[in-house]
């Protein structure tokens, strides 16, 4: 392994470079530079934004989104894989946990809870609580929804952890054991896979949650047009109901940035999302408009396909030479305009995370890269590199990444795909049809969570890049049983050295999530982090600006 000390003086020529060339492809800001006078601040502890509570009137909001839920078992919430799928199920939906701007976990269903040992979680019920057909929440609701989705063998059955029993033990509490601690319990039961669904319809056949979403929650749909819209409605029987400012809400689907953009300044959208940071500095200076960059876990990888026949990225040392020569930092300056962070396996952002700068690919030398890179005769063939074309930020990270390899003699060709052929590539093939491929992960609120997915026992969308590797695969558990706070940082960082060495997946950046608001339109309260791509999670306190 290359283990000398790392210092990147070649970083400023080669972020120079990189910049002349990114700036070809996009209107890129210059590191450092000011994002069009866009205020940052908080305006209070935790909050980009904090809704105006004197504005007393209800109504319409209208939202612009980049895209659409696309599960594969339609409506399902505990089945459902992707962040934009767990805010618009979470609109129905409710869990027993739900996470704030700390990423603390608060009540929700369950209004309080008691864990009298490592491996027993007790949760008292608000059997106040209704489905929206007018059936008041029982025990038995919530005991049926966690045994399906233990059952259901899905990416977040997995997320709960060692689940050994869930028995109702009172009219109001539920009673679930573990076989064993698990830190992250109470942060996956906070996200909509974990949502309380309607088991006495769910079983008498009445429901069925591929197509109907039928919740306790704040909200009930009323049209939805796949990849156009969705309708939603104030759900009059939501316990916070008479409070909803927004009582009608409609989700616009509008792939591309440049017209969300264009809705926001005419007015024809009270809110809209954006990926590109470009958009900071675009619409920060439009009059009565406001754009926030929400802090998210979620963060962009590398990954570095080990698994390919006769690839020379079967070799270790020459997988850390590429890790080394990925300048991260160079990635969130060119760009994000330095809109965002370097992190670890462990979302930076999150309690415990480990420090980037001390990771062994950070420690090391470009220069050792290279001699790796000589030695082993990998820069003799070019590598391919995968990226998908609905998030085009994936090409100029790519482009860069093109540069960094380049200066350790590794040549890289850029190949773009739709969505679907990428996924059948990177994550269906076994081995992986590609050489290197960049992506995202959302981050959840607990590192244990996202550690999961550098163990392809556990994660299984893997098995066709990655190895499995003993000494890593029992980090991520002891990350995950150890409750300590010191002594799993302790864990965590040992864990964060153990895959960058190992260097399949490469973390990047945080993900950036712009929110652009019409302040005419809607005071809405938007938190400084994101756990679960949530850009709605507080709208039910949203207040209706305007007439």
């Amino acid at each position: 392994m290359l283990n000398n000390q790392r210092t990147r003086p070649r970083a400023a020529a080669g972020a120079a470079l990189a910049l002349s060339l990114a700036c070809v492809l996009t209107s890129c800001a210059a590191p450092g530079a000011e994002t069009g006078g866009v205020e940052q601040s908080e305006e209070a502890p935790g909050f980009l934004a904090v809704a105006d509570e004197s504005l007393t009137g209800e109504g319409a909001l209208t939202v612009q989104l980049d895209y659409d839920t696309s599960e594969a078992d339609g409506l399902d919430p505990q089945t459902a894989q992707t962040a934009r799928s767990w805010m618009i199920m979470g609109l129905v939906y409710e869990t027993l946990v739900t996470t704030d701007e700390n990423f603390e976990i608060q009540p929700a269903l369950a209004t309080s809870w008691e864990q009298p040992d490592d491996t027993t979680y007790v949760f008292t019920i608000d059997t106040a609580a209704t489905f929206s057909n007018g059936r008041p929440l029982t025990v038995d609701d919530v005991v049926g929804s966690l045994e399906r989705q233990m059952a259901s063998m899905s990416v977040w059955s997995g997320q709960m952890g060692p689940v050994e029993s869930i028995e109702a033990t009172g009219d109001d509490q539920v009673t679930v054991t573990l076989s064993s601690p698990y830190a992250p319990f109470l942060a996956a039961l906070a996200n909509t896979p974990a949502a309380i669904l309607p088991m006495q319809e769910v079983n008498d056949g009445s429901v069925d949650l591929t197509t109907t979403m039928l919740g306790t929650g704040p909200y009930l749909v009323s049209d939805h047009r796949q990849d156009e819209s969705w309708t939603f409605m104030a759900n009059p029987d939501w316990r916070g109901g008479d409070d909803l400012a927004v009582q009608t809400l409609e989700l616009q689907i509008v792939d591309q940035e440049s017209t969300r953009q264009a809705a926001l300044r005419e007015g024809s959208t009270g809110m809209a999302n954006f990926v590109n940071i470009d958009s900071l500095s675009q619409l920060g200076g439009n009059e009565g408009l406001r754009v926030v960059n929400q802090t998210q876990s979620d963060l962009y990888y590398v990954f570095v396909n080990s698994q390919k026949p006769d690839s020379p990225l079967n070799d270790q040392d020459v997988r850390f030479a590429i890790n080394t020569a990925i300048d991260r930092q160079a990635i969130a300056d060119i760009v994000f305009a330095g809109e965002t962070s370097p992190t670890g396996i462990t979302p930076s952002n999150l309690p415990g995370a480990c420090l980037v700068d001390e990771l062994p690919s950070e420690q090391a030398t470009i220069e050792d890269a290279k001699a790796v890179i000589e030695e082993s005769g990998a820069g003799d063939a070019a590598l391919d590199l995968v990226v998908y074309t609905s998030e085009p930020v994936m090409a100029q990270i790519a482009q860069l990444v093109q540069q960094q390899l380049a200066e350790i003699g590794v040549t890289v060709e850029i190949e773009q795909f739709d969505t679907a052929t990428y996924n059948e590539r990177v994550f269906t093939a076994q081995p992986g049809e590609f050489d290197l491929s960049i992506g995202w992960f959302a981050g959840y609120t607990d590192p244990s969570m996202v550690t999961k997915w550098w163990n392809p026992e556990q994660a299984f969308f893997n098995v066709g890049f990655t190895g499995v590797h003993e000494d890593l695969n029992a980090l991520i558990a002891e990350g995950a049983s150890e409750s300590d706070p010191s002594a799993r940082a302790e864990v965590l960082t040992e864990l964060c050295a153990s895959a960058d060495e190992y260097s399949e997946i490469v973390p990047l950046v945080h993900r950036p999530s712009i929110i652009g608001f019409d302040t005419a339109a809607v005071s809405p309260t938007i938190q400084s982090n994101e756990g679960y791509g949530d850009i709605l999670r507080n709208i039910v306190d949203y207040r209706i600006a305007g007439e």
